[in-house]
């Protein structure tokens, strides 16, 4: 039996409501990147849903909305990389984010062993091969198996109540 979702009030919950309660939720920033086959430029997208999901084997997962258009080109590479964004790096979040236009022309970076971009100045940076998609109501779901990954230096980007800040701005509010 389901239940419709509602709010403190009783009033039933919309997609703002949904949206306002889980903004209260600190989240990392992560870009996704990849080369694009067809024609071996990169591309890249930016998600805050990116979470480790097993150490053995291991495996990341992170969702991406169904309408996305940067992700079937990231997945038709193969291999791709992702990018824990670093504090101060809100224009490299903003660049990627773009629906559209050159993502990459502000974003500087380096080829990962795969050819995969990462983003420079990033605190983390995890390559990997998808391994499945599961349904995730309006995203996708992508598991991913993780082939090699290394760290730099800093503390994490963070988005918080719609905001891009710091670990330190998220504990301070």
């Amino acid at each position: 039996m389901t239940t419709t979702p509602t709010t403190a009030s009783g009033r039933q919950l919309d997609q703002a409501d949904f949206r306002h309660v889980m903004s209260h939720l600190p989240t990392g920033v992560v870009a996704v990147t990849g080369v694009e086959p067809a024609s071996a430029r990169p591309v890249g997208l930016i998600v805050s849903t990116f979470a480790s999901l097993s150490l053995d084997p291991p495996l990341v997962a992170f969702s991406i909305a169904r309408t996305s258009s940067s992700w079937p080109k990231i997945r038709g590479g193969g291999r791709f990389s992702a990018s824990v964004l670093a504090e101060g790096q809100d224009a490299v979040c903003r660049s990627l984010s773009r629906k559209s236009g050159e993502k990459f022309a502000d974003v500087p970076w380096h080829p990962s062993p795969d050819g995969a971009p990462r983003v420079n100045g990033a605190v983390a940076w995890i390559d990997c091969e998808p391994e499945q998609e599961l349904d995730g109501g309006d995203h996708v779901i992508v598991v991913a198996r993780v082939l090699r990954m290394s760290t730099g230096p800093g503390e994490p980007l963070v988005f918080h109540k719609g905001r891009l800040g710091s670990y330190r701005d998220t504990v301070a509010a």
